[in-house]
């Protein structure tokens, strides 16, 4: 079995390396920080770091005031509350000022699991995707996530990039370069184009090998930069494929099958099949167990390949 990495922990230990150098970074959390794994940066810097209570509203807000005055704050919570309860700090606060916040939200899509359907944020991609000026990430594991919050803490502008409660294997051997827009073919293939995004890239990494056993030669592109789309690399696969498919831990409507449709339809028409979270809210139960029921594992993406093509 794969060794398992926790990309909310790359998260708090990358931003504290950060800080130690940048002394305007500062963090803001909605009393979830051992959760967030902002903890690391409150034991370090606790003069820079302000939680904010249970009011994801003060806290966005707070976060936009922040930036006004030249500091650079990273702002956490989990994403049913990042992108449901303070959407519309987020939208009148950040993206439409542009400021300087950085959101960064744990708990995306379903692997949240016992904590049930309440928390199991299923659409945040597709909120966020919404927003002008708003760049969308999904660190695929934990060394592109601490390569993203490098690139966010230089960039200026509001960020949402989505973090996991589950860790998962390595996709990466060395840190990513991250850019926005940037997409990485991480194995070739024709027969099968496979976008993916989160911790689905490594179940598409897994699926793509047991297909190339059987004859079925599959790309494999992971899609972390969800807005600004890496539109030249979506086409260049869609384009050699039979098939396009996308995986991805959230709804299929709205989310990373939906940007990949949006594109290919305009550019390259193909057949296209998502994966993803159908038009429900699922229920509690292990997190392993809620992939299976959505047909986000490798055996399943197999599965469903074999049968579309």
């Amino acid at each position: 079995m794969a060794e398992l990495f926790g990309i909310r922990e790359a998260y708090g230990e990358t931003l504290v390396e950060l800080a130690e150098v940048n002394k305007d970074i500062v963090v803001l959390d909605a009393d979830l920080s051992g959760s967030t794994m902002t903890k690391f940066f409150a034991q370090r810097f606790p003069e820079r770091f302000f939680n904010m209570g249970i009011s994801e509203q003060d806290m966005v807000a707070t976060a936009a005031g922040l930036s006004l005055t030249g500091k650079i704050p990273f702002a956490s919570t989990f994403a049913v509350f990042a992108a449901g309860r303070a959407w519309e700090q987020v939208r009148q606060a950040l993206a439409y000022p542009q400021s300087n916040v950085k959101i960064v939200a744990s708990h995306g899509g379903i692997s949240v699991g016992e904590d049930g359907a309440s928390h199991q944020m299923t659409e945040d991609i597709a909120i966020m995707r919404a927003l002008p000026n708003m760049r969308v990430l999904i660190p695929a594991d934990a060394l592109e996530m601490r390569a993203i919050i490098k690139f966010a803490a230089r960039e200026k502008g509001p960020f949402y990039i989505r973090s996991s409660r589950m860790k998962f294997p390595l996709v990466y051997r060395n840190e990513p370069d991250f850019r926005l827009g940037k997409a990485d073919i991480l194995q070739e293939g024709s027969d099968v184009a496979i976008f993916a995004s989160g911790g689905m890239v490594y179940e598409a990494l897994q699926a793509a090998r047991e297909l190339s056993q059987q004859g079925i030669a599959a790309s494999v592109t992971n899609i972390s930069s969800l807005k600004p789309l890496p539109v030249e690399t979506i086409i260049q696969c869609a384009t050699k494929a039979r098939l396009v498919m996308t995986v991805e831990e959230h709804s299929i409507i709205g989310g990373l099958g939906s940007a990949i449709a949006e594109t290919i339809s305009e550019h390259c028409p193909r057949l296209l099949k998502r994966i993803g979270v159908g038009d429900i809210f699922c229920s509690s139960g292990a997190a392993k167990q809620l992939f299976a029921s959505c047909g986000l594992t490798a055996s399943a993406i197999v599965q469903r390949v074999r049968a579309e093509l």
